[in-house]
């Protein structure tokens, strides 16, 4: 293996536990500015009026066009991998998921 010394434009990122251990979600909302894209990541659990921002990513234009783009690559990898994945225009779920009011 070389030495990490000798690779030229060679990036070490780290992650820390919490942040490896990552956020499901599964309801994005995209907003933008002229200078900026902001992605919300929120979890919608089933039967509850209220949600939360589990995660914002916040972007430039150029990175966000760099991130679809990167995004279309993978999906079209994975369908490769896997079989298509089902668009959600042609699936009808309520917001509610059918379950039963949310109760503490």
């Amino acid at each position: 293996m070389a030495d990490s010394k000798n690779v030229p434009n060679q990036l070490n990122i780290e992650i820390s536990e919490e942040v490896a251990e990552g956020a499901y979600a599964n309801l994005a909302i995209i907003t933008h500015s002229h200078a900026e894209f902001v992605i919300d990541f929120v979890n919608v659990m089933p039967g509850t009026p209220k949600s939360r921002i589990k995660n914002r990513i916040i972007l430039t234009p150029f990175h966000a066009k760099r991130f679809m783009k990167a995004l279309i690559d993978n999906v079209k990898k994975f369908e490769v991998a896997n079989g298509t994945i089902q668009d959600m225009e042609s699936v009808e779920i309520p917001f509610n998921f059918g379950g039963p009011p949310a109760q503490a």
